[in-house]
């Protein structure tokens, strides 16, 4: 495992595909990764137990997509990437993200 994703908080992600019957706002992110110095925050709903993981990506847009824990854990410009360990499971359609209902599944 790595910094952004314990054993502990794995264990409890969907894996992919599993939530696959549930409408996007009402999936579940599990954990909140973002880099302090820019705006770009990554909200993870499932993940394969490896690497990859797939939910909302909010940088110059809004989107839902997959993005690989090794390479959020390359980037180190000024500051890494981190793991909001306050983050509590929340639906998707609560979010406090203003054009959240304009994301579309990639």
């Amino acid at each position: 495992m790595t910094r952004l994703m314990t054993k502990g908080l794995a264990s409890k992600i969907p894996k992919l595909y599993e939530t696959e019957s549930v409408p996007l706002p009402e999936k579940v992110v599990r954990t909140k990764l973002f880099h302090p110095v820019s705006q770009w925050t990554w909200y993870v709903i499932e993940y394969d137990g490896n690497d990859l993981c797939w939910g909302l990506v909010v940088g110059h847009e809004t989107e839902f997509g997959y993005f690989s824990l090794t390479e959020l854990s390359q980037v180190n410009v000024i500051l890494p990437i981190e793991r909001d360990r306050y983050f509590r499971p929340t639906q998707v359609q609560d979010l406090p993200i203003h054009d959240i209902g304009m994301a579309a599944a990639v």
